[in-house]
C-alpha cells in the first residue's frame, strides 16, 4: 500500500464562512495536497491553499490535527493510497477566490455550519465536525 503525507487548511473569513474546493469536477474537500520532499507540512498547506483557492493573505491560527484516510478514487485500484492529512487553521480578509490548479476548478465560501454537507469523503466530514467548535 502506498502511504503519503498531505497538508491543508481550514480557512475562515470574518463572515463565519469556510473555503471548500472542487476536485476534478467530481468531489468537494478542504484545500489540501501532497507534501513535497523537503517541504514542511505548514509550507505545503500554504502552497496547496494558493493553488486551489488563489488566497495569499493568510494568518495562521494554529494546527488543527491529523487523520488518515484513503484517496478518493473513481476506479478500483490495485495500489490504494493511504493519506495522512494534517490541517491548519488560517483566517483571511481576502474574499475573492481564484483557483490556479486546473484539477481544482472551483472554490467557494460556505457557511461554517454547511461545510460538512459539501465534503465528499466521510473521514473529511468526521474531521471537520470534530474541529468545528475550534474555528
Amino acid at each position: 500500500m502506498n502511504k503519503t503525507e498531505s497538508a491543508g487548511g481550514v480557512i475562515t473569513n470574518n463572515k463565519g464562512q469556510v473555503v471548500v474546493v472542487n476536485q476534478n469536477y467530481n468531489s468537494w474537500s478542504l484545500p489540501k495536497g501532497h507534501v513535497d520532499p523537503g517541504e514542511s507540512h505548514l509550507d505545503a498547506a500554504k502552497r496547496e491553499i494558493l493553488e486551489e483557492t488563489g488566497l495569499t493573505e493568510l494568518e495562521l491560527i494554529g494546527k488543527l490535527g491529523s487523520y488518515e484516510r484513503f484517496r478518493i478514487s473513481l476506479k478500483n485500484e490495485d495500489n490504494p493510497e493511504l493519506k495522512n492529512l494534517t490541517f491548519f487553521h488560517f483566517t483571511t480578509t481576502q474574499l475573492e477566490l481564484k483557483p490556479i490548479d486546473e484539477t481544482n476548478p472551483e472554490a467557494k465560501w460556505v457557511d461554517k455550519k454547511e461545510v460538512a454537507n459539501y465534503l465528499t469523503h466521510t473521514k473529511d466530514k468526521e474531521f471537520f465536525l470534530s474541529i468545528i467548535d475550534k474555528i
